[in-house]
Formats: C-alpha cells, sequence, structure tokens
C-alpha cells in the first residue's frame, strides 16, 4: 500500500491535519504525518519536529526557548530541505501534502522542492494565488489556494481540504506506468519568437534518436533547465533562446537568475548557445511597465504581456556577459551568430528590427569570446531560417558523438 507524507505544523493545525489524514486514509491509502511546528503537537504523529531539525544538527528545544518566529521558520525550512528528500530516498512515502499560511508554506515547501521531479505534491497555501516561485522555484509543486485561511473546519475550508486529499490519493494511485523508450536526453530553450528554429531542430533531433525536452524562457523555465541540466540527465543543450539574460540585466519580470548560462558548462555536458531574444525585455500589461523606460521601442505581445526592444548599450552588455559565461565551460561549447536577426521581431520590416543593436551584440560577443574554449560560428540567416535550425542541431550532435 502506498504512503503520502503529510508534512506541516501539527502544533497550530492539528484538527486540520487529521481531517486530511483521515480523507486520505479515506482513499485506501497510508499516511506518514511529519511535524514541522515549533511547540508541541496537539494530536499524535509518526515523526517529531525534534527529529526533523536533528537532521541538520538542531535542538529543537533551544530553537522554541528562543522565542524567534523567524529563527525558528530559517531553521525548520532547511532542516526539511534536507529530511523530506531523504524520507523519499528511504522509500518511507510515495507523495506529499501540506497545508498552511505563509510560514507553514516556507516551512514545507524547501522539502517538496528538494524531491525529484515527478513526485506527487501538493501545497494547501493561502498564498497559492499571489505569485508563487519564491515557493515553487523550478519545482512540479502544485499550489492549491486554500481560500479561507487554514484555521479551523468550516464547509469551505472541509470542502478544499476533501478535495486536496482526492488530488494527491490519485496522484499516487494513477501513476503513469506506460513503457517509454528511453533516448538520449537533449535540453532546448524557446520563446514564442524562436519557436520555428527550435521545432525545425527539435524535429531533425527526434529523426536522429533523441528525446527532447523544451523549455520556455520565461525565467523559471531556464532555472528549471539548468536544474535539469546540473541533475546528469541531460546529454546535450541546444540553447538557443538566451533571452532570460534581457530580464536579468534590465529588470523585466522572465529572469532566469545570475547562473542562467552556468549549468552545461559547469557540468561537462556538449551545449550550442545561441542569441535568440536578445531583442527584448518583458513586462505585464502596458500600463504596469516602469515609467523609467517611457520612450522606449514597444510591442504589445498580448494583452498581459509587453515586450521593450534592448538598446545598443544593452546589448553591450549582453554580449560580454554571455560571453564571460560561455568561456568558463569545461564542455564543447558553440556559439551560434544569426546574422539577420535574433527573433521573428527582428527580421526587416519587423518591430525590433534593429541592424545597430545587433552589430554591437556580434561584435562584443567575438571580442569577448576565447575561441580556445568556445567555437564560434556566424551565419548570414535569421535565427529562425531552416537552414540555422538545421545547422545547429547537426553541430550538437557533432559535438555530443566527440
Amino acid at each position: 500500500m502506498k504512503t503520502i507524507a503529510i508534512v506541516g505544523t501539527f502544533d497550530s493545525k492539528g484538527s486540520e491535519f487529521e481531517y486530511l489524514k483521515n480523507a486520505i486514509e479515506a482513499q485506501g491509502l497510508k499516511t506518514l504525518t511529519i511535524h514541522t511546528g515549533v511547540f508541541e503537537p496537539t494530536v499524535e504523529v509518526d515523526i517529531s519536529n525534534e527529529e526533523v531539525v536533528k537532521s541538520i544538527g538542531e535542538n529543537m528545544a533551544e530553537i522554541a526557548a528562543k522565542k524567534d518566529r523567524a529563527i525558528a521558520t530559517e531553521v525548520l525550512s532547511r532542516a526539511t530541505e534536507k529530511f523530506i528528500p531523504q524520507l523519499y530516498e528511504e522509500g518511507k512515502f510515495h507523495g506529499i501534502i501540506s497545508l498552511g499560511g505563509s510560514g507553514g508554506t516556507s516551512i514545507v515547501t524547501p522539502g517538496m522542492r528538494a524531491l525529484p521531479i515527478g513526485v506527487p505534491k501538493i501545497m494547501v497555501s493561502t498564498v497559492a494565488a499571489g505569485d508563487v516561485s519564491v515557493y515553487v522555484g523550478s519545482s512540479d509543486i502544485f499550489m492549491y489556494p486554500s481560500i479561507v485561511d487554514v484555521a479551523g473546519l468550516n464547509s469551505i475550508s472541509t470542502k478544499i481540504f476533501t478535495n486536496a486529499a482526492h488530488a494527491i490519493a490519485g496522484m499516487v494511485k494513477f501513476e503513469n506506468t506506460q513503457e517509454v523508450e528511453e533516448k538520449p536526453l537533449i535540453a532546448a530553450s524557446m520563446f514564442g519568437v524562436t519557436t520555428p528554429c527550435v521545432n525545425m531542430a527539435r524535429e531533425y533531433l527526434e529523426k536522429q534518436g533523441y528525446e527532447v525536452l523544451i523549455f520556455h524562457a520565461t525565467g523559471r523555465g531556464g532555472k528549471a533547465m539548468e536544474n535539469l541540466i546540473a541533475s546528469g540527465h541531460i546529454k546535450g543543450v541546444l540553447d538557443i533562446t538566451t533571452t532570460e539574460w534581457c530580464d536579468e540585466l534590465v529588470g523585466g519580470n522572465m529572469a532566469g537568475g545570475p547562473n542562467r548560462l552556468e549549468a552545461a558548462g559547469a557540468n561537462n555536458v556538449p551545449q550550442v548557445v545561441s542569441t535568440g531574444a536578445l531583442d527584448m525585455v518583458n513586462f505585464g500589461a502596458i500600463d504596469t511597465v516602469p515609467s523609467k523606460f517611457k520612450g522606449r521601442n514597444f510591442y504589445k505581445h498580448n494583452p498581459t504581456v509587453t515586450l521593450m526592444r534592448t538598446t545598443v548599450e544593452e546589448n553591450r552588455e549582453l554580449g560580454k556577459i554571455i560571453a564571460e559565461k560561455l568561456n568558463k565551460a569545461k564542455s564543447p561549447t558553440v556559439l551560434m551568430l544569426p546574422l539577420k536577426g535574433v527573433s521573428m521581431l527582428d527580421a526587416e520590416g519587423q518591430p525590433f528590427y534593429g541592424p545597430e543593436e545587433d552589430e554591437m551584440l556580434f561584435n562584443t560577443l567575438r571580442e569577448n569570446i576565447d575561441r580556445d574554449v568556445v567555437e564560434l560560428i556566424e551565419m548570414d540567416n535569421n535565427i529562425n531560417d531552416e537552414e540555422f535550425a538545421l545547422t545547429a542541431a547537426k553541430k550538437l550532435i557533432e559535438i555530443m558523438n566527440k
């Protein structure tokens, strides 16, 4: 019989977790209750908070004596991050669920994030309707809005808790058992404006016997790709779309973090990199764009996404950053430059067509790339031309075979 781990603050929300436990067990599953609150639980649990914090060398009594919520939350979140994946590796549970406010969510989600992708994870939370990137990171946690506060059992909360119990039970009971032929995995980055390129490359690679995992370059997508590369599952990287560095540099809302473009080089994974969508910074609806950018070249992608053309100076900085990242590579690395445009919008006659901006980007890369580390290929194409896409795919196969 499979087991669901129920993790949370059993001192302040004992009755709520007891209700969840009963709802899960009613589905024919076992439960493993893990206390991550500061004080004594109000119901019986299987694993105490003392055992949880002991995993990182801390003492629960000492933490409680400080009467400092911030310190306790920080220690418990670090402890769950280490303790929860250890339990999973030992085969103690097959899915995990929790209930909480911002504090409980902050304590448990680090442990959920540390679990492998595919392990069922549900966080019923009061903060689930807002920006949950800080809790989810690049994992596959299902954030379920609690609607009402996780405080007591009422006609709304019991319905939410029951639905969540049934959801985690279904995830665990009906896991994917379909046999899939294992093929070498390739990670590829894509944006709407580089979709033709990546799709043509993907189709070619799949015909050659590879499985291509495509990551949408939305910040979280880039982080997820970097994490998966670092995990050792990826055999090659087709990083066509490096646009997340525009948002990281300029202040858009799809930044991939300061470590973007590092994982492949650091983990000896062959990579073909290009300059896809370095012509744009991403913002929300047009009225959310910061006033300091007034007068810039904007393109309304849809009602909730506004794109801003990068400047000559921004492209100089982007070139320096990308060169710096690629020069650190310990793996075979190729940089491909599409001299007739880095996206659909950066083609002649399109809103972001910018020969001066692109030339600055390309010249900066030419000047700063270490040719002993990075092979530079320049093509007289737009990034979405078939010739460019197929050359990138074939080059990746070539360096992987070496």
